[in-house]
């Protein structure tokens, strides 16, 4: 059954009215900036945080756990470039779910990804602190608050300039890992990836895998760190030219970009330094080169300094998608309609400055592997839920429009679906209180949809919303 159209809560009757009130800017992204845009999402976990799976699992349980974890990304990345051709609207995997499941089942993965959104830049913000402090010697909250309060002005300014500066700042990073991987390179030693000692009470325990194999799924979580958020790409498709082609090429271009990063990184930090000795590092690249080259050393602080862009990149861009996740969310009714209004840049006001309040107050804890964890717990669960939103739209909806089609198709779905099933308990296997912690928090969504949200819903269908934001061009 189709659900039927009901008035905001502020009792707006004017339908066309209340969406020309949250527009976007239509047209300020091409597919260029989306690579971009997806490398932007991720690249901070190059610079910091993915260290700590070496600390669960041992090089090798990192390795293999990475490996799963791209291919599952991939399959992933493939199955999401169909759906965001269907239906290109801000919503990206919450629209999915709700073509597929109905409202329940499109806020159940919109809350999931906004519990990713909203950590994430927390997390990140911690890895700045850590990065200033060793560079200038200041780090912790004033850190924090500078981050969140200029970064979300320059967002406040709208979508194209975001994306423009957020492009130049990826670029620098992206320049900041090629002279790392570079300098490592001379110095690598396969024999510092295997110095952790063994814990022989581990199945599966050796110089490979010192924690056993079930150090490889508790190093899922921090593989994942490598590759989180990409999958936002298509939150940016109302204000993409040419939606068809560039949503694709943005994130299946992106993937392929940060898997070919991880992979260097991975290999070359801790052959250089030593696996033992990286996998509590709070900047692992730059211990990795003072490891190598001495504290003085020019490279080491070229990539301190310009590594703060990487970290910088992420936390933007973030930013980006989360505010586009609650304007989505609260468009359609789910949150409060004052988080969907938008200013005269076209950019959602308070969709960007209530939820970076709140990862400020997160950033507090300095806890950024646990962040990470909280991060992971609302991905994996959306993951879940938008791969089962791609198998039932190909039984169900056969006749939606698919300009571009999975490779593959259900198998590749069903695929990440697995492999995001297996993630979606990993965190338990590292801290089972964290992971509690972002499941009740998830539970306070849904408890919030069933008392409050479904009965104001504002469009009745993913579709219809669609149509009735392209009556506003």
């Amino acid at each position: 059954m189709k659900e039927e159209l009901t008035l905001t809560a502020e009792g707006v009757a004017d339908h066309s009215e209340y969406f020309a009130q949250r527009q976007l800017k239509k047209g300020a992204v091409g597919w260029l900036l989306l690579v971009g845009l997806g490398v932007s999402y991720v690249i901070s976990g190059d610079f910091a945080g993915w260290n700590f799976g070496i600390a669960q699992g041992g090089w090798g349980g990192l390795f293999i756990a990475t490996l799963v974890v791209a291919f599952m990304y991939l399959c992933m990345s493939l199955s999401m470039s169909e759906m965001s051709t269907m239906l290109p609207t801000a919503g990206g995997g919450y629209s999915f779910a709700r073509v597929a499941f109905g409202p329940f089942g499109g806020y159940l993965t919109g809350t999931a990804i906004l519990i990713e959104y909203a950590v994430a830049p927390a997390a990140i913000a911690v890895f700045i602190g850590n990065y200033c402090e060793a560079l200038f010697g200041i780090g912790g909250w004033v850190v924090y608050l500078l981050c969140y309060i200029f970064f979300m002005a320059i967002h406040l300014k709208g979508a194209g300039e975001a994306l423009k500066i957020m492009f130049g700042i990826t670029a620098i990073a992206s320049v900041a890992l090629l002279v790392f991987i570079v300098a490592m390179l001379p110095h690598f030693n396969a024999s510092n990836l295997f110095n952790i000692p063994v814990a022989h009470q581990a199945a599966g325990a050796s110089a490979f895998l010192p924690f056993g194999y079930m150090g490889i799924w508790a190093a899922v979580p921090f593989a994942i760190w490598f590759f989180l958020a990409v999958e936002g790409v298509p939150l940016a498709a109302e204000e993409a030219k040419d939606p068809v082609k560039s949503l694709p090429r943005g994130l299946i271009g992106s993937m392929l970009i940060l898997a070919a990063f991880a992979l260097l990184i991975l290999f070359l930090s801790a052959g250089a330094m030593g696996a033992d000795q990286i996998k509590d590092s709070g900047a692992p690249l730059v211990d990795a080169l003072v490891a190598v080259y001495g504290q003085n050393a020019w490279v080491a602080g070229f990539v301190n300094f310009v590594g703060l862009a990487g970290l910088v990149a992420s936390f933007f861009s973030i930013i980006y998608a989360y505010s586009r996740q609650v304007f989505a969310l609260s468009r359609a009714g789910y949150l409060p309609s004052a988080l969907s209004l938008t200013n005269k840049n076209h950019a959602p006001t308070w969709a960007i400055v209530i939820p970076g309040v709140i990862g400020f107050i997160l950033s507090l804890t300095g806890e950024g592997d646990l962040l990470i964890l909280m991060a992971v717990f609302g991905a994996t669960i959306s993951y879940v839920l938008m791969m089962l939103s791609h198998i039932k739209l190909r039984i169900s909806r056969p006749e939606l429009p698919r300009p571009y089609k999975t490779p593959g198709g259900m198998i590749t779905s069903s695929i990440a679906l697995v492999l995001a099933c297996i993630a979606v308990v990993a965190g338990l296997m590292v801290d089972p209180k964290v992971w509690f912690m972002a499941a009740l928090i998830y539970a306070v969504f849904i408890v919030y949809y069933l008392v409050y949200s479904r009965h104001h819903l504002i469009a009745g269908t993913p579709e219809q919303e669609f149509a009735s934001i392209q009556q506003q061009d």
